[in-house]
């Protein structure tokens, strides 16, 4: 029964990972057409100025409050970090590399998060992978490589852009993935509001926007959907798989780009591009296979997440049946001892 309960809960993330990569998938081509009429540091800020839109409504409407309160100092330190390094660095290396390369490449080079969040995961997030685990990314690492060698990454500097980017996604996908004190919806809304009125202001401060109102709709609507409802599905599916693992199946989102990139602009689909799709889906679905087993102690604990109540951890009551595709409040966990098959989520971060 804990099986089976861990595997409905995984693939239930699994799910939500591939539908968020399709929907950041599509920001690359797109944003690489909305950069004619627009600076990096504009489209950025409007690009999370759109999340932080889109999240807001269902944000207001939970039981927590909007404005994040009493968050201890690893919460508050984590949410910080995110919008420093999520909100505010990453977007604006991302645009300033596509401004000078082309969307396939770029979207591409995104690949490198994988491997950015796995190192970082093991070395400094307590994060364990097994066997397959590490071998699906040796596989993507190998489609990574394949594909720089392809027509149209030849802007290598732009591609040293795209990495540093990666890494400050990678640093965000873990500290994001630890936040418990803040719902997905409140953590992408003040990341959002915050790195987008940071970044816009700059860029309309070193270079006044002088673009159409419906460049500056385009731009927000994208962002609602690559930036906002994609980190919202992200988070979700990071608590329940962990940041690397959660990371591997997002690493689809760079083919959705190509894909689109060249129905759209008119950019070449490569054989090796081909190659490195198949190298992708073998590397995803080595994921599935991974996780471990031993005997492992939870300390007692209170905090806010979302979660469902058939993952093993969560047999609180309600005055009502919970939503069986899951909710957020602030719930406590009684301190238990006992032995499944689990993956490096929220609940996991344990020593072994």
């Amino acid at each position: 029964m804990q099986n089976e309960r861990i595997n409905s809960t995984a693939l239930t993330a699994m799910l939500l990972a591939l539908l968020s990569a399709f929907l950041f998938g599509i920001a690359t081509p797109f944003s690489k057409w909305l950069l004619n009429d627009l600076t990096p540091l504009q489209l950025a800020g409007l690009l999370y100025l759109g999340a932080a839109m889109a999240v807001f409504p269902s944000t207001i409407n939970q039981s927590l409050s909007l404005i994040p309160k009493k968050l201890d100092t690893r919460n508050r330190f984590s949410l910080i970090g995110a919008v420093i390094f999520g909100g505010v660095l990453g977007p604006v290396l991302l645009l300033i590399g596509l401004s000078s390369a082309e969307s396939t490449a770029v979207s591409l080079w995104l690949n490198l998060e994988l491997v950015a969040t796995a190192l970082l995961g093991v070395i400094f997030f307590k994060e364990k992978l097994g066997n397959y685990s590490w071998f699906g990314i040796f596989i993507a690492t190998t489609a990574s490589v394949l594909i720089t060698f392809e027509p149209g990454a030849s802007a290598h500097w732009a591609g040293l852009l795209i990495l540093l980017a990666c890494c400050c996604w990678g640093i965000d996908n873990h500290l994001t993935s630890q936040i418990d004190g803040l719902t997905p919806g409140q953590s992408t809304f003040w990341k959002g509001l915050v790195a987008g009125s940071v970044n816009f202001s700059l860029g309309v401060i070193l270079d006044p926007l002088n673009t159409g109102l419906g460049i500056v709709l385009a731009s927000l609507l994208l962002g609602a959907l690559s930036y906002g409802v994609s980190i919202v599905l992200y988070i979700r599916a990071s608590h329940g798989l962990g940041a690397t693992k959660s990371q591997v199946i997002f690493s689809s989102s760079p083919f959705f780009g190509v894909l689109l990139s060249a129905l759209f602009l008119d950019e070449q689909f490569t054989v090796g591009y081909g190659i490195a799709s198949i190298l992708f889906f073998i590397a995803i679905t080595l994921q599935l296979i991974g996780g471990h087993s031993h005997t492992h102690k939870h300390e007692a604990i209170t905090h806010t997440h979302f979660h469902r109540h058939d993952d093993g951890h969560h047999s609180h009551q309600h005055e009502t049946p919970p939503s069986p595709l899951g909710h957020v409040h602030k719930h406590t966990h009684k301190e238990i001892e006992h032995s499944h098959s689990h993956l490096p989520d929220l609940h996991h971060k344990h020593d072994h």
